[in-house]
Order: structure tokens, then sequence, then C-alpha cells
């Protein structure tokens, strides 16, 4: 098969750190190709540099072993290489042929609809997509979203397509159906570079799977030559993956008590509709759902940065439907939010400071009304040490840190307390193999210890794996509850979609 791209011995670096450092591998036509990488691989910046983000220090890319060097994304768009990044380039207002318009050069001002809405139509067609040109985009499913911008990289003849974790925000139905609209594109001869941390998709969609790691392109292996295991450890290296285990033994204790719970969005809807759930001592509680069928609501709710338009959340008794986060942490209701880099962390402030945010008040952390420095440092240590937290230099941005060890900074500091319950929104979202284990791991001794955890997840295999019970949402509603024991992917997939299947209990 003949190579349509070559990357050779790319670097790239900035002030203080080496992003890429000789990166070499090639992707044929018609190949489905996969980066696996731990977090702070270098796999971004390499995307960045192959959709003209950024330019190479050194190293070369040939396009049909041609030399090509781009200084935007119009180049390399103009070269046929697209990607669909993980939060989509759409005007939720406008409709969905509004939006590919906007995607698509040489528009002329008066220009007419019919032959536009004709061309695209038929990509519809031809893909068997579901999709109403007419539609607002606001209107439509995250995965239909996702439909929207792989067609604006088709109408530009793009060959090489790039997919930065596409089925993360998808039900298992969907992911299907986009490897096999993936399989198609392979057919016709276009060729796709796949992001992803699930293994159950690597092993069942790719051609090739290159493994990169601080920088570096380890190896390229093709299919075949790999199973799960021999993957794992080629991107994890020396490094250890955490080891824990299930707890089974859950109190009958209920420590939260969610009473037909309602909460408003901006434009009128429910994002919450009459949602009831109880939560006892020590269960971890997986919510399962597409993205934005009331997941988020529910989090900011329970954790005090939302209010209710009506009913009652009660945490061991206690009231605390109309608390602010102060108080539901005071309540012993702890967080980690679903953007760790916009509100998880003070991005220019220290490590040791992020880790004190919620209780720097402490009589621990003060010397009468100055902050005990001393104090702080042993408490950041201490941390760092326990959640095995990779920093810089003493002093160092938290901004600056891997996405797996700012998730970790936030863990350290929401733990710190002892928390009854942990409401913990896509908590590995993004994260490497190690990274996501760890989190896991905290969670299950957090079981152990008592605390309760609300767990609410993308990744079908993660609920499956850690969750006592699955509750499934679908448009602020709750659809039932599963034991994970006993319930399918596909299962829990059709209820993510709004249908109950026989034996789903409904609290």
């Amino acid at each position: 098969m003949a190579e349509l791209l070559q990357i050779e011995h790319i670097r790239k670096t900035f002030p203080g750190v080496v992003a890429l450092d000789d990166v070499s591998f090639s992707v044929s036509n018609g190949e489905i190709h996969t980066l696996l990488g731990e977090n702070g691989a270098g796999k971004s910046t390499l995307m960045n540099v192959l959709t003209g983000l950024y330019h190479p220090d050194r190293g070369h890319i040939r396009l049909d072993g041609r030399e090509v060097s781009f200084t935007s994304p119009r180049d390399s768009l103009a070269c046929g290489i697209g990607m669909v990044h993980q939060h989509f380039m759409l005007v939720p207002a406008h409709s969905v042929f509004e939006n590919i318009l906007l995607a698509l050069d040489n528009v002329p001002n008066l220009f007419k609809r019919k032959p536009y809405k004709e061309k695209i139509q038929a990509l519809i067609d031809e893909f068997g997509l579901e999709l109403e040109l007419d539609t607002p985009v606001w209107k439509l499913s995250i995965g239909a979203q996702q439909w929207i911008e792989l067609i604006k990289l088709l109408l530009r003849n793009c060959r090489l397509l790039i997919l930065d974790e596409p089925t993360a925000v998808l039900t298992p139905q969907e992911a299907e159906r986009l490897f096999a609209v993936l399989q198609r594109l392979k057919e016709q001869g276009k060729s796709i570079i796949f992001i992803s941390h699930k293994m159950r998709e690597v092993m069942q969609i790719s051609d090739q799977v290159t493994i990169l790691k601080k920088g570096r392109s380890i190896t390229s292996l093709s299919r075949g030559n790999y199973d799960e295991n021999k993957l794992a450890s080629l991107m994890i290296g020396r490094d250890k993956i955490p080891q824990w285990q299930k707890n089974l033994q859950i109190s009958d204790e209920i420590v939260l008590d969610i009473q037909q719970l309602s909460v408003r969005d901006d434009r009128g809807p429910a994002d919450l509709d009459n949602f009831s759930l109880q939560l006892k001592k020590g269960e971890i509680l997986g919510i399962a759902g597409v993205a934005g069928n009331g997941q988020k609501a529910l989090a900011e709710v329970l954790t005090g940065l939302k209010s209710a338009s009506q009913g009652r959340i009660m945490a061991q008794g206690s009231d605390i439907t109309d608390s602010d986060t102060r108080k539901s942490y005071i309540a012993g209701i702890a967080h980690i939010p679903e953007d760790r880099k916009s509100i998880g962390i003070a991005p220019d402030m220290s490590i040791a400071d992020n880790l004190i945010m919620k209780s720097f008040k402490s009589g621990v952390f003060r010397r009468w009304i100055f902050q005990d420095k001393k104090a702080i440092r042993r408490n950041a240590a201490e941390k760092i040490e326990q959640f095995a937290i990779k920093t810089g230099p003493d002093g160092t941005p938290v901004r600056y840190l891997s996405g797996g060890n700012i998730q970790k900074v936030i863990i350290a500091r929401e733990l710190s307390e002892n928390p009854a319950v942990l409401v913990a929104l896509y908590p590995t979202r993004g994260l490497d193999i190690g990274s996501a284990e760890y989190v896991h791991k905290v969670i299950a001794e957090g079981a152990d210890r008592g605390m309760s955890t609300i767990l609410i997840a993308e990744d079908l295999d993660e609920l499956l794996k850690l969750s006592d019970r699955i509750a499934v949402m679908f448009r602020g509603r709750l659809v039932g509850t599963v034991d994970p024991q006993t319930t399918t992917r596909e299962e829990i997939g059709l209820m993510m979609a709004g249908e109950k299947p026989v034996g789903a209990a409904c609290s």
C-alpha cells in the first residue's frame, strides 16, 4: 500500500519543555492508524504540528513523497489534512446546513442554496446519517454534531482525517456506527489517524498502532502483531499500573437522598427533570448517559454550583438543597469537576497553593492572620508523595503539569478532609491507562473507608468495572438503575438512547 504521510524525526520544544523529540511514523493510503500514549506523551503537540498550528523545530513532513511545510490550519486543509477535535467548532443557533456552509471556501455572497443542499444531502445519504439540514445545531445530540464536523472535512476532499477521542461522547451504538463509516472511508482510500485511550476500540479498528512515550515514537505495530497487554506495556514502560480491589461490602445506610429534583437551564428546558436517587454508604454509583443529558447539572446542584427549581437533597438527614459550594463541602460533599483546567484549578498558582484552596482558612495553615508557608509546603510534599504527583521545580504553576497530574492535584485536594461523598464528573476523561487506573484505585480505596461516590463517566467499560450500581440518564430523567454484573453494554446503550429494557429498576 502506498504511503500517504511520512513524519520524519519531528522535534518541537517550548521554553523549558521538549514536547516532541524525534517522532517518526508513516500512514498509508486507506489505513486507520491509531496513536497511543500517556498524557504528556506528545500526541496533541504532534497533531497541532500536522494541522499547521505549530511549526516543528526540526524534522520533515511528506505527503505523497513531497515535503510540505504548514504555517496555518488553512495550509494543512489545502493539502487534504483535516481534524475533528474533541470540542466541536459549531454555531449552536445556526442550522446544520449553515454550519457546513461556513466551513467551505469560495462560497459567493450571492448563491443558490439548492445545489449546495443537494451536494451535502448526497453525502448524508451515502453514509446513511440521520441529519436534517434545517435543524438548529443546539437541538442535536452530541453524536449528530460530530457527523457535521466529519461532513465539513469530507466536503473539503480531505484525504487524511484526524479524529481525537471521537467516541468519548457516544453511546456504544453510535460508536459502532462511527466505526462503520470509518471503514467505508477507508475502503474509499481515505486515511485516518485515530486517537483513543480505549483498548477495545484500538483492537477493533486499527490497521497500525504507533506508541508515543515522553515525546518519542517507541514503535509502530501492524494488526496481528499486538494485543491489549502488549500495547499497555509499551505505553506504560517501567511505570507500574496501580492495583486495586473492589469493595464488596456496602452498608444499607443512606448518605444522600435525591428527591424529585429538577434544575432548569438558561433556555427554559429542564437539565434535571423530577430526578430521584439514593446513594448508600461506601457505594460507587455509576451514572451513564450521553454527554448533555443532565449529568453536569446533577453534579453542579449536588455541589452547590446550581440551584434546584424543585425537589430536595438530603445528606445524612440534613437538607442541603439550597447550599452553596462551601456549605456543600462542609456537609461532606467533594467534587471532581468536568473541566479540570477551567474550574478545577487556579492555573497560575503553585501546586502547594492549589492543594489548600478549600482549607486555606484552617488553623493548620495559618499563624494568626498570616499563612504558614512551612505548613503549606509540608502539606504539598506529603500529598505529592501520597498521590504520586509528577511535578516540576518547587513553585511551578499547576498549569504546566500534564492532564493526569492536574487531576491528581484536584483529587488530593478534594479527598484531603475525608469527605462522605465524592461527586466525580468524567474523572478519567483524556487520561492514559496508568492515570485512569490511579483514579479508580483512589475511588475504590475511598469506598473501603466508607466514602460514597457518584461516578459520572462516558466509558461504559469503566462504569461496569468500578460501579456497584449503574443509573442511566436520558434528557434529564432517570431511565432506570441496573446491576453491572448482570447487564450488558448493549442494554445500557439502549437505555442511554431513552429505552428501558425489561428488568431495569426505576430508582
